[in-house]
């Protein structure tokens, strides 16, 4: 059965594969977004607006036993916790990857270790440990700007149908119902609230 492993992507040890002793049993992505809530006249109930995606964070828990070899299990427990360390090259935590096989490929930092020693030989020195492991999504800023601007960057044609509203329009080309004074200006609509079903707007190009 192939080792899981984590791998220094950058920093001082870059190249270096930490193999862990037991492949993990079961571990959890947790994914999340964030809305804000957006007050609109005439309207029951707020729209929610998109307003940033969460980072994705893995977790797991890794275990160490040296009782066979009766070995102090630190020695290798320490391996993973030195990964959240500061790095004099990068003056933060190194960048990784956790790799299992074809099943995950996870390029992280490590935010969060929780070390739990459970056996010790006569001397007192630990031989079991298990270490509950939190990795984040790593990300650069060139990453943070991969998204599609589609619906932002270039004009647009619409149909009204019945039930629509500039602010509708707005949040769903946009992204901001707020934007709606844009299409109203575009379009010369002097009420918002008046639009006529089969007629058409446009929905001009945000300026960046």
């Amino acid at each position: 059965m192939e080792k899981a492993k984590i791998l220094v992507l950058k920093g001082k040890n870059e190249g270096k594969e930490i193999p862990v002793l037991f492949n993990p049993t079961e571990y959890t992505l947790d994914k999340s977004n964030e809305f804000a809530n957006i007050n609109i006249p005439g309207l029951e109930s707020p729209l929610l607006q998109f307003t940033r995606g969460g980072l994705q964070t893995l977790t797991m828990d890794l275990f160490f036993d040296t009782y066979e070899k009766d070995e102090d299990v630190r020695n290798y427990t320490k391996k993973v916790i030195d990964l959240m360390e500061i790095d004099e090259k990068l003056h933060a935590p190194p960048v990784c990857k956790f790799i299992w096989g074809g099943g995950i490929e996870f390029i992280c930092v490590i935010s969060k270790i929780s070390k739990k020693f459970t056996m010790f030989n006569s001397n007192g020195i630990p031989v079991r440990a298990t270490l509950s492991v939190t990795f984040n999504e790593y990300k650069t800023e060139t990453s943070a700007k991969e998204r599609s601007l589609e619906s932002r960057d270039r004009t647009k044609h619409y149909i009204l149908k019945q039930g629509d509203s500039l602010w509708l329009i707005a949040a769903k080309e946009y992204g901001d119902p707020t934007m709606w004074r844009a299409i109203a200006e575009a379009n010369r609509i002097d009420n918002p609230r008046i639009l006529e079903s089969g007629g058409e707007v446009t929905i001009p190009p945000l300026e960046e």
